[in-house]
């Protein structure tokens, strides 16, 4: 048997491995192309989409700039071969506190955003929930 330098997997179990993985990849680079897209937009508009959210500007280029490094990190581990369990379930722990969090702040009034604001919070943390449970599953089928 030979192993493959670049996953440390052994022989054909490798191209097994690695089609088990593709699903927590996309799923992965799902994530980080939305996130990034996200935190870009917050970062580089964050002015105009204050307004239209009527949430402070200083607020969303905060989380523009979190959203585009953590789209970065979660870009690099979809990059991978076979995504490492441990990194992935951070991804997906911080989804789903994301995804809490931004109800949270719409139900206990952390944030006083419109009504085009207080829609959009709940429907981005739905799509972040999303990527978490689609996450976990790909985790489960790439690693067992």
């Amino acid at each position: 048997m030979t192993t493959n330098q670049a996953t440390g997997l052994v022989g054909a179990s490798a191209a097994g491995t690695a089609a088990a993985a593709r699903p927590l990849r996309l799923f992965l680079a799902l994530d980080a192309v939305v996130t990034g897209a996200c935190g870009l937009i917050y970062l580089l508009a964050a002015s105009p989409v204050g307004r239209l959210f009527d949430l402070d500007s200083g607020l969303l280029r905060g989380i523009g700039a979190f959203l585009t490094v953590y789209g970065i990190v979660v870009a690099a581990l979809a990059a991978k071969p076979l995504p490492p369990a441990a990194a992935t379930k951070a991804v997906i722990e911080v989804n789903a506190l994301w995804a809490v969090a931004s109800i949270a702040a719409v139900v206990f009034g952390w944030v006083d955003a419109n009504t085009v604001g207080t829609v959009w919070i709940p429907l981005q943390a739905l799509v972040v929930a999303g990527f978490a449970a689609l996450q976990l599953s790909g985790l489960r089928k790439a690693h067992g």
